[in-house]
Formats: C-alpha cells, structure tokens, sequence
C-alpha cells in the first residue's frame, strides 16, 4: 500500500494542539456581520475543538 497522502483542505482548516485535541475556526466569521452583536463577533473570533466523536476522522485526514 502506498502511504496516505494529507488531505489538503483539511489541513487547512484543523490544526493539531500540544494534547492532541484538534482546533477548528468557527463558523458565521465571514459575511452579514452587521446582524451580528459584537460580544458575538468577539467570541467567533476564537478557535473551537473539533468534537470527540469527530476527532479520530479528522485526525487521519491532517494524518497527526
């Protein structure tokens, strides 16, 4: 078997922390902002975890 190659776009988006937990940036960031409230804004604009029940599936996406 050849080796598995990285998924690109997933590498893109996820990025693996120091515990091994995988970071994701969080959705509604990009457009229709002015419905938005800034404490709302604010909070999108830090980095969620992908859900444990994700983890394993994107872990061998980004293959870390």
């Amino acid at each position: 078997m050849p080796k598995m190659k990285t998924h690109r776009g997933a590498a893109k988006r996820f990025k693996m922390t120091g515990s091994g937990k995988i970071k994701r940036s969080k959705a509604n960031a990009s457009h229709l902002l002015g419905d938005k409230s800034p404490k709302r804004k604010r909070g999108l604009r830090k980095a969620g975890l992908v859900s444990k029940a994700e983890t394993s599936r994107i872990a061998k996406l980004i293959q870390q």
